[in-house]
């Protein structure tokens, strides 16, 4: 694995639930603001989808981007984050 695969794991892996960030910000955030792509790539290869979890990147335009397991189980992950994360914050 490169360092940049590793910094894109670690950055991708803080993203908080319920929240999504773009290809884009992952690649500025990990010191290559030009490799959006390459974080695409990077991210289409996760091998621990749930530990880190690519499906809270999305394109920079709102639309969801890609997604290996599909992008209707990219929307129903992403919708679940958000009833979660609203049902904790209304709690406190």
């Amino acid at each position: 694995m490169t360092s940049f695969a590793r910094k894109v794991y670690r950055i991708v892996s803080a993203i908080p639930v319920g929240e999504t960030r773009s290809y884009r910000w992952v690649a500025r955030k990990a010191g290559r603001p030009g490799a959006c792509r390459a974080v695409g790539q990077i991210l289409k290869n996760n091998p621990w989808p749930i530990i880190i979890p690519c499906h809270r990147v999305i394109a920079s335009d709102g639309t969801p981007g890609g997604y290996v397991f599909g992008l209707k189980r990219k929307r129903a992950l992403l919708d679940l984050e958000r009833a979660v994360r609203e049902c904790l914050l209304t709690r406190k």
